[in-house]
């Protein structure tokens, strides 16, 4: 039996019920194109299997990926054994097709993950993941609550999320210390999505807000204040970071790209 190891932050699913409900919230179609991030001892891979024609999964454990390439062909399953960290995933979606991505994602880089992936969102139907309760909180929260920050709103200036369902530690061999949750991640359509005029400059713009989530953004984002007009914006500058949307940080991002700003201006 696989013994779990830790410096893979490896917990695997168990619960059969959970299973089922992750597949049906999913719902594998024969013909998608589908990866499955950290297939494990493969709680989810077998009844994907059963509706898909082809999966690919990516494994870092090499005596995982060795059980899995034992256990299918791969003509039904094809085992990338790479760090997911590393893996370019537009190039498994198959041309003029998107890609469906699932995965119980190890909790220790379930974050850096996830904008790993936001580079190819524009060649993804969906993904579902589970992930810990307290990181999908923060996917998902809304401007003025406590959760709201960073990964709030760099992941819904591109994607549309709900948390599913809650997973309880019990369901997992080892257990995690920690409750779970299910969510759905849906890249937002053209007619919803507005991309910044300087996507690094949005990405170090929200960092930076939130580095200290308590100033008034007027104090956080002081570097760049001689490009700032507030109030043509409609943003008020005593405002925390926390109580702007995300609208009001793509127009704060775009503003400083119209007047030119650099990504880090100078003290």
């Amino acid at each position: 039996m696989h013994q779990a190891r830790k410096r893979f932050g490896q917990h695997f699913l168990s619960d059969l019920s959970v299973v089922d409900e992750i597949v049906r919230a999913v719902a594998p179609q024969p013909g998608d194109h589908m990866v499955e991030i950290g297939p494990g001892l493969s709680a989810l891979t077998q009844p994907l299997l059963q509706h898909l024609d082809h999966l690919v999964a990516v494994e870092l454990d090499r005596d995982l990926a060795a059980r899995l390439r034992q256990t299918w062909p791969p003509q039904r399953l094809e085992v990338v054994e790479a760090d997911a960290l590393d893996v370019d995933f537009g190039a498994l979606a198959a041309p003029d097709d998107t890609l469906r991505v699932v995965g119980n994602l190890p909790y220790n880089i379930s974050t850096p993950l996830l904008f790993h992936l936001m580079r190819w969102a524009g060649r993804v139907r969906d993904q579902h993941f589970m992930l810990q309760r307290e990181v999908v909180d923060r996917m998902v929260a809304e401007p003025g609550s406590s959760q709201y920050g960073r990964l709030s709103v760099m992941l819904q200036a591109r994607y549309h999320m709900a948390c599913l369902f809650e997973v309880p530690p019990q369901a997992f061999d080892p257990p995690p210390k920690v409750m779970s949750a299910v969510v759905r991640m849906r890249p937002l359509p053209p007619d919803r999505l507005r991309l910044p005029q300087d996507v690094g400059l949005f990405e170090a713009l929200v960092a930076r807000a939130f580095e200290q989530r308590r100033k008034m953004v007027r104090g956080s984002l002081a570097q760049w204040s001689r490009w700032l007009d507030w109030h043509a914006l409609g943003i008020t500058p005593t405002a925390r970071p926390q109580e702007l949307s995300v609208t009001q940080f793509m127009d704060l991002a775009d503003a400083l790209a119209a007047a030119g700003a650099p990504v880090t201006p100078a003290a």
